[in-house]
């Protein structure tokens, strides 16, 4: 079934038609010229035709601190990429690309260069919404980041080193992955890939064979060859829904610090547990759900709601997927004995 994402604005998803500035990748390429290339170059033109019309570059602009305003530097720049997901002008990229801005500018394919608002950003997941005031613009297609398959070639777009317009290719190395934000939280289903990225691919589009976009770039591993990692876009339709809805995306909080703990193999067996370790509570923050719900530390978390709790990173994933305003039963050891407790997460706060 063919499923589209409608907030607010009208966004391409799956074979949706993005507008008429999109262009035709059968089209795009004079067909004497497609014969004289294998498949797998077919398959990279086609795929970047259709999406780069879409593709932007993203620079912004933020004070200096004071040492270095002190000695003549009142700003610093950065610079990423985008794509547009909406032809009235929404433009999806990375939250660490324009986080702190005071400026931001957005240049599109055919070098207009147009300022851009901040419509919302989520450090947790990397991503942020901006918006120039421009109708008809080419949008890219969002695909189904659920149907990837590992060794599958995915092409990525953006503007690495200032290099504008960049394509790179290769394969989804690994699926599944967890990559930690700069805000501590994992980020999860992660799409690894040896598609080349360099600084300036941030925020732009990784995307399928048939050019729809299936994550947005956000990672490399520093000395590393090949390992470079991408936001899943079935995440980033979610968090684009939550910020044009609600201008911040709204997680459950329960309020404690946790580490991860061995559990005594007796205990293990006894309580015929599936996993040998669990998140013991280290801090109980006052006037939190878990202070309400009377966790102490001490108490090891076993359990939150259908999740097995083996980690504290474990514990963070419950709360990720738990629905705010209702109850969340957590099962816990204390003093030997296994307990229920009920909580009722608030959201998580802005800091």
């Amino acid at each position: 079934m063919v499923t589209r994402m409608i907030v607010h604005r009208s966004f391409a998803v799956d074979g949706a038609q993005p507008g008429p500035a999109q262009s035709d990748p059968e089209t795009a390429v004079p067909a004497e010229e497609l014969a004289a290339l294998d498949a797998y170059s077919q398959a990279v033109i086609r795929a970047v035709h259709r999406v780069s019309p879409a593709v932007v570059s993203v620079s912004m602009a933020r004070p200096a601190p004071p040492p270095l305003r002190r000695r003549g530097l009142p700003e610093l720049r950065g610079a990423g990429s985008g794509v547009i997901i909406a032809p009235d002008g929404y433009i999806l990229t990375n939250s660490h690309v324009v986080e702190g801005a005071e400026r931001v500018e957005v240049r599109l394919q055919d070098e207009r260069q147009l300022p851009a608002r901040l419509v919302g950003h989520d450090p947790h997941s990397d991503l942020a919404v901006l918006q120039v005031l421009e109708a008809g613009l080419p949008a890219a297609i969002l695909g189904d980041s659920a149907r990837l398959r590992v060794g599958q070639l995915v092409v990525a777009v953006g503007n690495p080193l200032g290099f504008q317009a960049t394509v790179s290719a290769g394969v989804v190395s690994a699926l599944g992955r967890t990559l930690r934000a700069q805000t501590g939280r994992l980020i999860e289903n992660v799409i690894q890939t040896d598609a080349a990225l360099n600084p300036g691919n941030s925020g732009g589009p990784l995307v399928d064979s048939r050019g729809e976009v299936i994550g947005i770039n956000t990672a490399i591993i520093a000395g590393a060859q090949g390992i470079c990692f991408a936001i899943p876009i079935n995440t980033a339709k979610w968090v684009v829904t939550q910020l044009l809805r609600e201008g911040r995306v709204r997680r459950a909080y329960l309020g404690v610090g946790a580490h991860m703990v061995e559990l005594d193999r007796r205990v293990v067996v006894q309580f015929q547990l599936p996993r040998p370790t669990a998140a013991q509570v280290t801090e109980v923050q006052p006037k939190t759900a878990a202070d309400a719900a009377g966790l102490r530390p001490g108490d090891v978390i076993l359990r939150a709601g259908e999740t097995w709790v083996g980690s504290p990173d474990d514990l963070q994933r419950a709360l990720g997927r738990h629905t705010l305003g209702q109850r969340l039963l957590l099962e816990i050891l204390r003093g030997g004995q296994r307990l229920v407790v009920e909580a009722l997460p608030t959201e998580l706060p802005d800091s």
